[in-house]
């Protein structure tokens, strides 16, 4: 950063909004967000914590608001990201405690949040290529399983996660706070069975799909050759027919014990990087 935005954003700083009162309008605003009718309609959602804040703002993201608790005030890194949300026409909030732990529900909550503007990719401009992994998720229901999975895609390398019909929405404080971040990281796309089956005729990647009923271990699939969309099914009832049938292979995870099936998180991991093992190393490359 060159003096002279520094010492911009030094002065625009000053402009910062001081709220204390949980009646104030734009507290109502942001409290609202934990609805997703109010998600939906204003197109943003609410991320918590300095880290998320500065990483969302270094991939491009635009914030809306920046909140901040008085008990972070001064702190150079709030500074910064207070300088960079004004640059950038957004809003700072400077509010109490009280507040902060009204705006994201926590009793001890981080000092720092963020409003920003929802961001979807389109699935036609999806053209997966070489060894790309897409994860592909039929009604995803719960946000935690969700958030985990977006993080797990980053954490492996994938390049993208496909939310296929009624799936939990992304961008809820629950499943955010899953993600740890890697929300910020990971393209999201929304479609529905029809389209997403029509795409797959004609996106030459191979898709790989779990499935009860699966014959093939899934260590044994070659994931080599093609891209892949590793699709996974929704918690309680799996992949449906037609979905299942669209498959160029069907996986299964052999188990052994008492449990008759493992969480969709984790299966999703435990397939996730047998599929991007040929290409994970410990060193980070690829």
């Amino acid at each position: 950063m060159n003096d002279d935005f520094r010492n911009d954003g030094a002065r625009r700083v000053g402009q910062v909004k001081e709220i204390t009162s949980l009646a104030n309008p734009i507290v109502k605003d942001i409290k609202a967000l934990a609805q997703k009718k109010a998600r939906d309609e204003t197109k943003t959602f609410m991320a918590e914590g300095l880290k998320l804040v500065i990483d969302a703002l270094d991939l491009g993201w635009t914030i809306r608001t920046l909140v901040y608790s008085k008990a972070a005030k001064g702190k150079p890194l709030v500074e910064k990201v207070a300088a960079r949300t004004v640059a950038s026409g957004g809003l700072v909030l400077e509010v109490s405690e009280k507040v902060m732990s009204a705006i994201t529900r926590r009793d001890n909550p981080q000092m720092v949040a963020g409003i920003f503007d929802q961001r979807w990719k389109a699935l036609k401009d999806v053209r997966p290529v070489g060894s790309e992994t897409w994860v592909a998720l039929d009604r995803v229901r719960d946000p935690g399983n969700l958030g985990t999975i977006i993080r797990t895609a980053d954490a492996a390398g994938a390049s993208g996660v496909m939310l296929v019909g009624d799936c939990t929405d992304p961008f809820s404080l629950e499943t955010v706070r899953a993600t740890m971040g890697s929300l910020f990281a990971v393209p999201l796309v929304r479609t529905s069975a029809t389209d997403f089956l029509k795409w797959k005729g004609t996106c030459g990647a191979r898709l790989v799909a779990t499935h009860l009923a699966g014959s093939v271990d899934y260590r044994t699939i070659d994931y080599r050759n093609k891209p892949v969309i590793l699709m996974m099914g929704n918690e309680q009832s799996g992949l449906p027919d037609d979905l299942a049938g669209a498959a160029d292979a069907l996986a299964r995870i052999p188990q052994t014990g008492r449990a008759d099936s493992l969480n969709l998180a984790v299966a999703t991991g435990v397939m996730l990087f047998e599929v991007r093992r040929h290409l994970l190393t410990l060193d980070g490359s690829r």
